[in-house]
């Protein structure tokens, strides 16, 4: 379980998971050596489970930020997936789901045309809806 303290770790972690363990340690109220033993014990515990980065997607270019419903009406997915691991470079995530879909692709592309030439090719394995982000609105850490 985790007190506040943690919750707060985690908070500053995804804010800038570069910081140093001293300034963590002030920002949650802590020294740095009490700070570093808890983020050792959420790492070893699972909770934090790998440090990445934020690529911001419109300095390379990508200004076209999409969610792809994707429909498959056959049991056999592999020529889909086949499909989406050869397209890594506009597929940011693909989530199998349950409900509507069988699976949703968040993507991006540098303009209408790559998503139009993504979306004909596509076509070909799979059925889609698509949804066009406008805007990202900021959430708090949490579940």
């Amino acid at each position: 379980m985790l007190d506040h303290t943690d919750k707060l770790i985690l908070e500053e972690l995804s804010k800038n998971s570069r910081i140093t363990m001293k300034e963590l340690g002030e920002r949650v109220h802590l020294t740095g050596q009490a700070v570093a033993s808890r983020v050792a014990k959420l790492e070893d515990n699972g909770v934090i489970e790998r440090y990445t980065i934020k690529v911001n997607q419109a300095k390379l270019r990508c200004y076209i930020h999409a969610f792809i419903t994707i429909s498959l009406n056959n049991l056999y997915h592999q020529p889909f997936l086949s499909f989406i691991k050869k397209q890594e470079r506009y597929v940011l995530n693909n989530f199998k789901v349950s409900g509507e879909g069988c699976y949703i692709l968040e993507c991006r592309f540098p303009s209408n045309e790559y998503l139009d030439q993504f979306l004909v090719a596509l076509n070909e394995y799979a059925n889609y809806k698509i949804s066009i982000v406008i805007n990202k609105q900021q959430n708090e850490l949490g579940c």
